[in-house]
């Protein structure tokens, strides 16, 4: 019972849920410049009947409002599409408006949804995040690598050579079910291991490329310290409340949430220009208290960076600090 955990001193939900721990809002908050405005003049998509509306340059904005008022049209629909077309050409078309002003102050422009990273097996935090390409040129630099004169294209499950030939690199067998929906299992050569015999046999620091696959963040963090490329990588996943998964895990088992802040990583780990507007439309959905505080922590360091961060949410915790 709720009652039970709150009472409970080791327990970090029963921080929240007994007040212990909570998310407090910025002691000194940053003020708007009224001259460093994007305006959005005359709204008119789905709901919105000629709205006119002005988000802060370079601070967290949260945008709220009840089911069915517009928030997504508003910021999705119109304002991201209408800056996608501007700064990359996009020729999908923006909802109905009369004029946007303040998108010459951006140089990118990115949606972080919560679409799936990938719909196959073969996808993972690992190839999504570019973190496999650097752990793949450190296993082709072992000894016994280049002794065998394996390149780094031995270390890839998408392609002929190291990975196992009977699942294509997959670890799994797609059983379709016709009228069900498809079954995976686990394949019968390499165990689910993706490599072949020969490829598993090269090990770096004592353990061999699916075995590192199946470190969790925290774990390879740790692993890989000595090496800066694949450690601040390893990073913005943790940032991001991420620690918990394994490199490997396949993009199938990643909920919406998860999903989104692995793409967050992947931007946390670009060169930053701090002219980016980065929109999130419900980001808190199914996280727990520390992860959203956690979260809240990585949006806050993007604005600080001098981003623009727009977050559509009904979470108080996120209206509150924004």
């Amino acid at each position: 019972p709720p009652a039970t955990i709150a009472e409970t001193p080791a327990s970090l939900t029963g921080d929240y849920l007994a007040g212990r721990r909570c998310i407090r809002m910025n002691a000194q908050r940053r003020q708007p410049d009224p001259g460093r405005m994007l305006r959005i003049t005359g709204a008119r998509g789905n709901n919105l009947r000629n709205l006119t509306a002005a988000i802060p340059i370079g601070l967290f904005t949260c945008i709220t409002g009840v089911s069915g008022s517009g928030k997504s049209t508003l910021i999705n629909d119109t304002l991201y599409l209408a800056a996608a077309r501007q700064i990359y050409g996009s020729t999908q078309e923006p909802a109905e408006h009369d004029l946007i002003v303040g998108l010459d102050h951006f140089d990118k422009v990115i949606n972080v949804d919560q679409s799936p990273i990938g719909r196959t097996p073969r996808s993972n935090p690992a190839t999504y995040t570019g973190l496999l390409t650097p752990i793949r040129e450190l296993f082709a630099g072992v000894p016994e690598a280049r002794s065998r004169g394996y390149g780094p294209g031995r270390f890839s499950f998408n392609v002929r050579g190291g990975r196992c030939e009977a699942c294509q690199g997959d670890g799994v067998i797609k059983v379709e079910m016709h009228f069900l929906p498809d079954v995976y299992v686990a394949c019968d050569v390499c165990r689910g291991k993706r490599y072949n015999r020969e490829t598993l046999e090269v090990l770096y620091k004592g353990r061999n490329i699916h075995e590192v696959l199946q470190m969790t963040v925290e774990m390879a963090r740790e692993f890989f310290d000595p090496v800066p490329v694949v450690a601040r990588k390893l990073q913005t996943l943790v940032d991001v409340g991420l620690s918990y998964i394994t490199l490997g895990q396949s993009a199938t088992t990643l909920s919406g949430g998860e999903a989104q802040r692995v793409k967050l990583a992947l931007e946390l780990s670009k060169r930053d220009t701090g002219r980016t507007l980065y929109i999130l439309d419900e980001p808190t959905t199914g996280l727990h208290f520390h992860d959203i505080e956690l979260l809240l922590g990585v949006l806050h360091r993007l604005a600080d960076h001098g981003n623009t961060v727009v977050v559509i949410e009904h979470n108080l915790d996120v209206i509150k600090t924004a």
